[in-house]
């Protein structure tokens, strides 16, 4: 599976939100809601770049590690607003306990449950995809083939963590509201192809491109997955708790690493790139589904919002004959 062919590349990107999208431009942000009632609600974010505040984050690698603190700074606000206007519960009745919580916390409550949820599902992934391929591998040798497998302790590991991962994103595709998530996400993706295609953002004309997009953030994970393969050969440890610790700490290099990918396949399109590409690509598979039209009108609404007058967002890319 390719990528989709068009006639030039944007800087903008995106993130599916609850019921929304969240279109990032060079100078604007703006977050676009489908509310309960059926209308569209816009909100621009307010945003400030650490590597406008900082000469060294606008340096190969640094960049990567500063593009991502942005993103999940951005990300978190506006997904705390898609909650709050998408209003998921409000035909559910409340609870004593809910009821508590809200007389308790007020309107501090939804950042409580962002914070809380964001912390349980940092210690999830840790153990998830770090302590537990680790603690399996060294079951595996110690019950099995013995020191002899332990050269291939990373490559094992990382194989069982991409299958992790998969896994994961499948069953979670299954639950109904993150299916919705990943038809937004597929929005996303179409209208920024129809945009790169200098057509008209319209319904009708967003809805023939492609959902799956090289420079998405399920090809960044995928490529972070497979270089963590190569920078795990460089971890002589073998201890679960301190193979994870040392993992953890060399996350900034490969979110480095695999930013710098990112950026090259979305700037370069030669064999190389499409080979790089491909397993984010068929990832997508799971992680972005077809949307239906009242999805495309708020990817819609949000895109034309962050567009530049002066084309600022245009990249020239360099294909295999140049």
């Amino acid at each position: 599976m390719g990528r989709e062919n068009t006639k030039c590349i944007t800087s903008i990107g995106g993130q599916a939100l609850v019921e929304g999208i969240l279109m990032r431009g060079p100078k604007v942000t703006e977050t676009a809601v489908r509310l309960s009632d059926g209308t569209i609600s816009t909100k621009q974010v307010a945003t400030s770049f650490m590597k406008d505040k900082h000469f060294i984050m606008g340096l190969p690698i640094f960049r990567g590690i500063a593009a991502f603190i942005d993103s999940l700074s951005i990300g978190y606000k506006a997904l705390s607003y898609s909650v709050e206007k998408a209003g998921l519960d409000e035909e559910e009745e409340m609870t004593k306990f809910d009821k508590w919580v809200q007389k308790t916390f007020g309107d501090k409550m939804m950042n409580i449950i962002m914070v809380i949820s964001t912390i349980i599902g940092v210690l999830l992934a840790i153990g998830l995809f770090f302590v537990l391929p680790t603690f399996i591998f060294n079951v595996i040798r110690d019950f099995g083939p013995g020191a002899q497998i332990e050269p291939w302790r990373s490559v094992v590991e990382g194989a069982m963590r991409i299958a992790i991962f998969i896994i994961y994103i499948y069953l979670c595709s299954r639950v109904p509201d993150i299916h919705r998530l990943f038809q937004y996400h597929g929005a996303e993706h179409k209208t920024i192809f129809c945009y790169e295609n200098n057509e008209e953002l319209t319904v009708e004309n967003v809805r023939r491109h492609s959902r799956f997009h090289p420079r998405c953030g399920t090809s960044f994970l995928v490529i972070m997955l497979l270089i963590g393969i190569i920078v795990g050969f460089f971890i002589p440890f073998g201890n679960p708790f301190v193979r994870t610790a040392v993992k953890i700490l060399c996350i900034p290099l490969i979110v480095g690493i695999g930013y710098e990918f990112i950026r090259l396949c979305g700037r370069t399109d030669n064999i190389f790139t499409h080979i790089v590409s491909a397993p984010g690509l068929w990832v997508q598979r799971l992680t972005t589904q077809e949307p239906d039209d009242s999805m495309i009108e708020v990817a819609i609404e949000a895109m034309k919002k962050v567009i530049p007058e002066n084309g600022e967002d245009r990249i020239k890319v360099l294909d295999g004959e140049n």
